[in-house]
Parts: C-alpha cells; structure tokens; sequence
C-alpha cells in the first residue's frame, strides 16, 4: 500500500486544519503549514485505533481502551476534550454517553482495516462505543468508517452519498456554499460528519477536500480528519504534505503509521 494513501489524510488534517481550529478561517487560501501547525488529540486518537488494529486479533473493547489510556496519557495537553479528559484519568474509565465528533475523528483506520463493510461497522462502533456510546456517537464513526471504506472499494460519489444518506439519514443534499455562511463551530457528530463528508463528495482531489473542510471555519482540525482520509482513499496525499507531517510527528507514530499501512497492504492482497 502506497505510504502516502490511507490514514495519513487523517493526521495531514488533523495538522492541517490544527492552526484553525481556535482562529478559523473561511479563506480557501489559507496557508496549509504555520508555526502554530502541530498534531492534536484526533491524531492521537486515531494512533490509537491502528495500533488496536495492529496488535489485537480480538478487537476487544478492553485492549482499545489501554492503548487509548496509554497514547493520552503520554500525550498530554493535546486539546482532548473536557469530559474525555476526565475519562482518561479516571481510575474506571467508562463510557459517557457522549455524540461528539471525537469518535469520527478517530475512526479512519478502521475503514482501511475491514475487509467488508460488515466489518467496518463493526468496529467502529467498537471503537466509538468505549466512550461515545450515545446512537449518535456510534452513528458518526460508522458513518466515517462506511465511507472510507467505499471509497476505497472505487465506489462513485454519488453511491457513497446514496449510501450514507440511506443508512444513517443524514442530509447530504446542501451544498458548502448553502453550509458555509451560517456553519459554526459544532463539536456533535451531527454537526460534523456530514458537512465534511461534503467536503469530500465536492472536493476534486486530497488538498482541495481538506482546504474546503477547514475554510467551513467550524473545528477545522477535526473536519479535516474526518473529510481527509475519505479522498486519501482515492488520491494520494503529496510528497510535500506527507513529508512535512511526518516531520511533527513522533517517532512512534510515524512507527505505527508505516507498519499500519504494511498490515493493510497484506489484507488487501
């Protein structure tokens, strides 16, 4: 599997976008690297699910959840959000009911991982459930997930919103430029995952996708995660995106993200 596909439009959004996120934007022309461009806790999180996807053959909620611990806990002061801070440092960690964008943003190794689509709703809802158990928390992740994975299967645009909007009744028929001018800041699932699967479904290549996902000005790094890895299904992400990323990003990470991509490689021969 080509390096520059698959999760890496993830955390090149997340990083992307990470600049934004409190200083939005809704210039399409925004610079894609500042001083300030660094990755948060939506690339934490999905390390978390490819290192899961790597290391246990089970998919149990149990071991998602101390690799989840783990990566936060060594990761401090990443933006996790306030009741997920909590749950990280609490001595039980249970889920909290929760329908925000964090299980979206985390998802996409899991629709380059399944096999079938069976597979990848499966798992993601394994892998919202362990803290975003609310309908609409495991509906985001399932969302994201089903769509990476039929982009990866070549299905057209229009069948993926077919598809999503049939399954999980989300309104994919506005346009970004119907969203855009009254679009804000909205950390639900309900307020993120379709417009950034719009993002894709408009989008004419990688950059183009994560450019219109931030310029939303609503939580830039994670449309971005969430929109990103949907079109790196289908189009590579740049040598020079790809190269600057790996460059903030640790050695661990960029670990797992190589040998992520070599597992998927395997499953796809």
């Amino acid at each position: 599997m080509n390096i520059m596909k698959g999760i890496i439009g993830a955390i090149a959004g997340d990083v992307i976008g990470s600049a934004y996120e409190f200083n939005p934007t809704r210039d399409y022309d925004f610079e894609l690297f500042t001083p300030e461009s660094t990755f948060t806790d939506d690339t934490v999180l999905t390390m978390a699910n490819a290192q899961w996807l790597l290391e246990d053959e089970q998919h149990t909620h149990e071991s998602l959840v101390a690799i989840m611990l783990d990566l936060c806990r060594k990761y401090p002061d990443r933006g996790y959000g306030g009741r997920f801070a909590v749950w990280i440092h609490a001595a039980n960690p249970q889920p909290y009911d929760s329908f925000g964008n964090g299980s979206a943003m985390r998802v996409s190794p899991v629709g380059y991982y399944a096999k079938t689509l069976d597979e990848a709703l499966e798992l993601a809802k394994i892998s919202a459930e362990v803290t975003h158990n609310h309908p609409e928390g495991i509906k985001g992740a399932q969302a994201t997930a089903a769509a990476i994975f039929l982009a990866r299967q070549g299905k057209a645009k229009h069948e993926i919103r077919k598809y999503v909007t049939k399954t999980f009744d989300y309104d994919l028929s506005r346009t970004l430029e119907e969203i855009r001018p009254t679009f804000f800041f909205d950390e639900t699932c309900q307020r993120t995952v379709p417009e950034a699967i719009t993002c894709f479904l408009e989008g004419k290549g990688y950059e183009d996708v994560v450019r219109l996902a931030v310029s939303l000005a609503g939580d830039a790094d994670t449309l971005a995660a969430i929109a990103g890895p949907i079109a790196s299904a289908t189009q590579d992400v740049s040598t020079e995106v790809s190269q600057k990323v790996f460059s903030l990003l640790s050695d661990e990470f960029c670990t797992t993200l190589l040998r992520f991509n070599e597992l998927v490689a395997k499953r796809e021969q």
